[in-house]
């Protein structure tokens, strides 16, 4: 469990603290909108409305004792980028902040932000990569070149097992996991055999899973 001090609670930062919530983090909330630290109150430990752009507000929020500081605000980089400089100023240990495009990652980076996020980037990059083909379930990009997908079995592999196939010597990629009827199972040995009902999840390159899965 760690602590969390989430800053913004807009759309991106509700559905942080719900999800953070489910993890079971204890979660502080700040927002200069009542109603937004209202809604959010049900998901998080404590609230704090306040305008996170002002020193005596983030001296009192003590970062220090925060394990990640969040800063979510996405209706103003002005102010996220203030934010991020203050929360670093006052020795937070590790600031996330949302970025909305390159330039605003590169202006984050350069003043505080140890790592920035881009939610809408990334799921629509997901979301080009999911509906543009028909075998891919779920995609998660580990980085440019690497990732993990969820994908259906190949008609070839159809009541062969796994080490029959030997992918990750012919393709070099690795099954992580095979799902059947909404169970997934992560103990994938050589004798494990496809029906043609299921979805695997393998790790490798993009070149590497193109060529494989013909996606």
């Amino acid at each position: 469990m760690k602590s969390i001090l989430l800053i913004g609670l807009g759309r991106f930062g509700r559905h942080v603290a719900i999800k953070l919530n489910e993890l079971g983090h204890q979660v502080m909330a700040v927002d200069q909108n009542e109603e937004r630290v209202e809604a959010v109150l049900p998901y998080v430990t404590s609230a704090q409305i306040g305008d996170s752009t002002k020193l005596a507000f983030i001296e009192s929020l003590g970062v220090r004792n925060f394990d990640v500081c969040i800063v979510a605000i996405g209706d103003c980089f002005q102010s996220s980028l203030e934010t991020t400089s203050l929360l670093k100023e006052q020795g937070a240990k590790l600031v996330v902040s949302r970025a909305a495009r390159d330039t605003h990652a590169k202006f984050l980076l350069r003043n505080g932000a140890d790592e920035v996020v881009y939610p809408e980037k990334q799921l629509a990059n997901w979301t080009a990569i999911r509906f543009s083909s028909d075998h891919i379930f779920d995609y998660i990009e580990l980085n440019r070149d690497n990732a993990i997908v969820e994908v259906s079995v190949p008609p070839a592999w159809h009541g062969r097992t796994v080490g029959e196939l030997d992918v990750r010597r012919r393709y070099a990629i690795n099954l992580l996991a095979v799902k059947s009827d909404g169970q997934l199972n992560i103990d994938v040995t050589p004798s494990t055999r496809f029906t043609g009902r299921e979805t695997v999840l393998v790790l490798g390159s993009n070149r590497a899973i193109q060529r494989c899965f013909h996606t």
